[in-house]
């Protein structure tokens, strides 16, 4: 994504002729009018007579009605029997189009500089004109149900509309003639919607549209306004109702511009939208992390006021209200998680072992003992204090205020406690309580205990005190000794569940508690929305890169209809919906209420996931255990549900939403954005740390100093320890391609080879268990040894020296970053079969291998039994002498076997005069040096057998032939030094091709160990050019152990890269060649406890913003990658917005399922 100019178009030329030819549609409610290329008249025709249509059924029955020949219901269903048939017969129709085919079709040439979407029609009721007006529905339920409803639509809304009754309600032929037509225009295009075409909505919740749910959008709507008309004729003396009902006729005319605006909800979004609502301010609850915890959450919750109903005896509801409502502010599933795991324990013990990390902070014994010392107290005290009251009515009064005005003191000293805990007091000034100059975890961590110290007080006043002294409260009023009520239930209700006193800002009017839930929440809506406003407003004028030309006139207009834009927050607010800032310019309109996640979907089973995913994966355990303590002590502020917080530390973006919030816990869900910088993105973070540094880093000229980054919808909050990996990437040059290193890594690598075998083979599993039973076993033991002056194999058909050509110089440095390495004229394995009945003794073999042994084994056959199966030609007698011949060897210490490579290892292809020329390399004092130090004996005699065993030839003779095998299958015996290139290719797993290739490839287990040598030789060579050389072998095993303990030494691609990363691997290292550049790079990951900077962003704005991205790719289907709204805005943070959004809108590269924070 490149740099942003102001002239970046809001819509490219096709999606502006695009969204003209979609908006009159949705605004007309489905009839295509404007179709961007010529069509016969009659297709206009035929679909305005379908849009009249209703009006015509429905002017029908009014007309009967006005003369008095039938009765107002009588003529609705007169109507609205009229239509069902007409949907009928329009749906049927449609049916039979789709089933109507052409047995022979005349192909015709298709005009390429025609419209995508253009339609050919032959006739005014041909198939293909009628498949274009009425596209009819996917389901045959659907269609059924769809007809009945239209006819229900047109017989409510003809009743709605009849002229007497609205003359009756305005008094005005006037205002009746014009809500008349303009209310049949509206059923008119509500019908046509439903049963010919739908409209695409400008709200839009869902991105696929499954079971046909939009077209019930407009009816829903039209039945909520009838109802009330219907409520109104059937209870009369109401004259608020009344009022009500001449309100809502006027808006029902209106509702053609809302559906076109968006700013009514679709079905599913009203429905949660109003459960949520309902359960917060209702019912005392909490919004919830998915949809099935929200609707059990909310059945629950709206069955306790009616069982405290019945409740025959008054101390019976009090302690009901404060039981359940206490139970109900907790995770349930937390409770029922610890009762599975205290049945299961036995099993979950016997399970896998986790990774580290893994899981987060769980609800444990200290948690559930903390609830119920609570529970068990507050039931006590609400019904001992019940109890009193009931006796003594003065001394009620005078307690519950004196209580009231510690509720207020509570109150107040938790909001200023609160605020020392954060970088800025209000957002503007500097805390000067907070440390400062914060660069080192250690520092930080010594300056940050007093404050959380003032967090432990905060949080036992807000968790123990308050609760308590609110059930105390509420226990001694009045209203719970009289006669019950549906308002004294549902306020009792409300007020025992919200056991944050925050919630209640003034608790002695409790019948007031819901209006006052409701106030002070939109109140705080108001506030939010209107600084996204000014944000937006100012940001285009005073951001050159924002200015475009269009932005004086809309400054100009914002300012002249200032009073119409705080109707429109006010109104946004009022909703609890987004403000849409329109392509996010200074347009405002009232987007949709949706739910306070946004985003129709589960949350966290969506993500882009790629190799960096791993990096927060491993994170979020850690930093949500770094998140409880900060949380608890109030560094965030209020934890309310829909906040939106942003970390960042190095090159990492962490997105934090706090989805439920309850008795203390809370449940996030946090979001890893993409480390892959765009130049729009790093725009941004660059913003990001600019802020952060100006809070955290810098130290301030005066104890209070002001927040620079007042307008930014970013406000720090605090400063999180989280233990992660820091991510280092350096050069190579000067090292990678240092002819003294890369010598010396020569030299180094048969050493790690000689190690890394004996390591393998003294930890076998095997070796254990063989152990015990032979240390007492003296006796010697042959073992089969290729001989050192015999070779294992032919030279194959070709000279000698050819093999060593082979072995390293068919591929260049041209190729060695290929995704796979390219092996030139490979030879094909000769494959020798198993002939019944054949067993040749080999020549000058002790022991011959019989027919089976032959057919299985992997080593190589005797030249002698090769001719005689193959027909190969004689070999003469100098060559002979160079071919395989195994001998019996035998060991001269009883153990030396223990620590000897497996058998299948001991037989290659490479000829023994490469061996014998390399063998003079193969170090004898490391041998013997690492073979002392083998930890595998635990007798009291180990380090007699340990010396035995550094003596004993055979062994030696067999790790020096395959150590050299391995060593020449990496390099060859020439003396030249590898290039970068070379040592790149290897480390990446590419050999070179030859006969020992071929050999590694069928023993895995040993090409792992010779991949793992070679990568920690690498490694050892960059140790050393960067910290010095290795003095001595003690300080070169001792790096290797680590090595081997504390580091992977791999690609980042692979498997076990990010395995190693979710087990917290100290440290990781890897390889990499940046090809822009030109360079060898070195990546180091690093575990440490390290600083994560946290801010608060604006609510509003971000839900404003992703309100704006879902119009713009649902409904203008805008996805163009360079579109104005996703480039970089420094104060909006708009790009970064842009991909916290859920997929497939967003692209975060991790996200998390909901994960519940437990503040205590």
């Amino acid at each position: 994504m490149g740099s942003m100019s102001p002239d970046v178009p809001l819509l490219n030329d096709y999606k502006q002729d695009f969204l003209l030819k979609r908006f009159p549609q949705t605004v007309l409610g489905g009839p295509r009018l404007k179709l961007g290329y010529c069509a016969p008249p009659y297709i206009y025709v035929n679909q305005i007579v379908l849009f009249l249509m209703p009006w015509a059924l429905g002017g029908t029955g009014t007309l009967l009605y006005q003369l008095d020949i039938l009765r107002d219901y009588s003529a609705a269903a007169l109507s609205g029997g009229l239509m069902v048939i007409t949907a009928a017969v329009i749906q049927l129709t449609s049916a039979h189009a789709k089933s109507k085919s052409v047995v022979v079709k005349r192909m015709t040439a298709r005009n390429i500089l025609a419209e995508e979407d253009e339609h050919e029609f032959t006739s005014c009721a041909g198939a293909e004109t009628v498949r274009f007006l009425i596209p009819g529905k996917k389901y045959v339920a659907n269609t059924v149900f769809h007809s009945v409803l239209a006819g229900l639509v047109c017989s409510l809304g003809t009743w709605y509309l009849l002229p007497n009754r609205i003359t009756l309600l305005y008094g005005s032929p006037g205002a009746t003639a014009a809500l008349f037509v303009f209310g049949w225009l509206t059923l008119c295009i509500a019908e046509y919607s439903l049963i010919v075409n739908t409209a695409t909505e400008t709200a839009t919740f869902q991105t696929q549209d499954t079971y046909e749910i939009t077209p019930l959008l407009r009816p829903l709507y039209i039945f909520f306004f009838v109802s009330v008309d219907l409520a109104h004729r059937f209870i009369v003396n109401i004259p608020a109702l009344e009022q009500v009902n001449q309100i809502l006729h006027i808006l029902f005319v209106l509702l053609p511009f809302l559906w076109a605006l968006g700013t009514l909800p679709p079905p599913d979004a009203l429905f949660f939208w109003a459960v949520e609502q309902i359960l917060e301010f209702g019912l005392g609850g909490s919004s919830m992390s998915s949809h099935l915890r929200l609707l059990a959450m909310f059945i629950t919750s709206a069955g306790t006021p009616v069982v405290s109903y019945f409740i025959p005896s008054t101390i019976g509801v009090v302690l009901f209200m404060t039981g359940l409502g206490f139970l109900l502010s907790l995770n349930l599933s937390d409770l029922s998680l610890v009762f599975r795991r205290g049945v299961a324990r036995p099993r979950v013990e016997r399970g896998p072992k986790a990774f580290p990390g893994n899981c987060g902070h769980r609800f444990g014994r200290k948690e559930c003992l903390l609830c119920t010392v609570v529970l068990g107290v507050a039931l006590l005290e609400a019904g001992l204090l019940h109890h009193h009251a009931g006796v003594s009515q003065v001394s009620r009064s005078n307690s519950q205020s004196i209580l009231g005005y510690v509720l207020m003191a509570l109150l107040s000293m938790l909001w200023i406690l609160g605020e020392t805990q954060s970088i800025y007091i209000f957002g503007i000034f500097r805390n000067p309580f907070y440390p400062k100059n914060i660069q080192a975890v250690s520092v930080f961590s010594e300056k940050q205990k007093k404050l959380l110290k003032i967090g432990v007080v905060r949080w036992l006043l807000l968790t123990i005190v308050s609760p308590l002294a609110m059930v105390a409260f509420l226990a001694l009023d009045s209203s719970l000794h009289g006669l019950h009520s549906v308002t004294v239930s549902i306020g009792f209700t409300r007020a025992f569940r919200t056991v944050i006193p925050v919630c209640i800002a003034q608790p002695f009017l409790w019948r007031s508690v819901i209006v006052v839930g409701v106030m002070r929440d939109r109140v705080l809506q108001f506030i939010t929305k209107l600084q996204f406003a000014m944000t937006v407003l100012l940001a285009s004028w005073t951001e050159k890169k924002q200015h475009r030309k269009t932005t004086t006139a809309l400054c100009v207009l914002n300012t002249v209809f200032a009073p119409c834009v705080l109707i429109v927050i006010v109104f946004s607010a009022l909703l609890s919906s987004p403000l849409l800032p329109l392509f996010t310019l200074p347009i405002f309109l009232v987007g949709f209420p949706r739910p306070v996640q946004s985003w129709p979907g589960a949350v966290g089973t969506t993500a882009c996931v790629c190799t960096d995913t791993v990096f927060y994966q491993q994170m979020v355990p850690r930093l949500t255990a770094a998140l409880q303590t900060a949380m608890a002590a109030g560094s965030f502020g209020p934890l309310l549900p829909g906040s939106h917080y942003l970390g960042r530390f190095e090159d990492r973006l962490i997105w934090i939403m706090v989805l439920e919030r309850g008795y203390s816990y809370c449940c996030v869900n946090v979001k890893g954005l993409e480390l892959q910088e765009t130049s729009c993105h790093t725009a941004e973070a660059q913003r990001v740390d600019e802020v952060f540094e100006s809070a955290f880093q810098q130290e301030p000229p005066r104890t209070w100093s002001l927040n620079e980054h007042v307008g930014n919808v970013l406000m720090p909050c605090a400063v999180l320890p989280v233990k992660l990996y820091s991510d280092a990437k350096s050069v190579l040059t000067g090292i990678i391609d240092s002819h003294e290193n890369l010598q010396e890594f020569r030299d180094d690598l048969v050493k790690v080879l000689v190690w890394v075998l004996i390591q393998y083979c003294s930890k076998r599993p095997s070796l254990q268990e063989n152990i015990h039973r032979t240390e007492n076993n003296r006796e010697a033991l042959p073992v089969v040894l290729p001989a050192l002056n015999t070779s294992p194999c032919p030279k194959s058909l070709e000279d000698s020296d050819s093999l060593n050509s082979d072995t390293f110089h068919d591929w260049s440095d041209d190729c060695i970053f290929d995704d796979e390495p390219t092996i030139k004229n490979k030879k094909e394995k000769l494959q020798f079969e198993d002939r019944p009945g054949t067993n040749l003794p080999i020549p000058g073999s002790v022991d011959s291998q019989s027919a089976d042994d032959r057919s299985t084994s992997t080593g190589p056959q005797n030249d002698l039994y090769r001719t005689m199966l193959l027909g190969f030609p004689a070999v003469d007698k100098g060559q002979r002498e160079d071919m395989a011949s195994i001998p019996l060897v035998e060991f001269s210490c009883s153990q030396s076997h223990l620590l000897s490579v497996p058998e299948e290892w001991r037989s290659n292809c490479t000829p023994h005069s490469r061996i014998m020329e390399a063998s003079p390399l193969f170090p004898e004092d490391w041998y013997q040096f690492v073979l002392r130090q083998v930890e595998c004996f635990h007798s009291e005699e180990k380090s007699d057998v340990l010396e035995e065993i550094a003596k004993d030839k055979a062994l030696k003779a067999v790790y020096i032939h395959t150590v050299m095998a391995c060593y020449i299958g990496l390099f060859g015996i020439d003396n030249m030094v590898p290039s970068p290139g070379q040592i790149v290719r290897v480390y990446n797993g590419g050999l070179p091709c030859s006969g020992t290739l071929d050999w590694l490839s069928e023993k895995p287990e040993l090409f792992q160990l010779v991949q793992k040598a070679f990568r920690y030789t690498l490694k050892l060579m960059v140790d050393k050019a960067s910290l010095g050389p290795i003095e001595d072998f003690k300080e070169l095993i001792d790096c290797l152990r680590e090595y081997e303990r504390d580091w992977y030494i791999g690609l980042v691609t692979e498997e076990q890269w990010k395995e190693a990363i979710l087990e917290e691997k100290p440290c990781l290292f890897s390889l990499g060649y940046e090809s822009s550049m030109g360079v060898y790079t070195a990546r180091v990951l690093v575990l440490q406890e390290l600083l994560v900077r946290i801010g608060k962003l604006n609510a509003e704005a971000v839900r404003g913003q992703w309100a704006n991205l879902s119009w713009e790719l649902l409904y203008a289907t805008n996805d163009d990658e360079e579109r104005y709204s996703i480039q970089a805005h420094p104060l909006l943070l708009r790009n970064l917005t842009v991909q916290a959004a859920d997929p497939p809108l967003g692209y975060p590269i991790f996200s998390s399922k909901p994960l519940p924070i437990h503040l205590c």
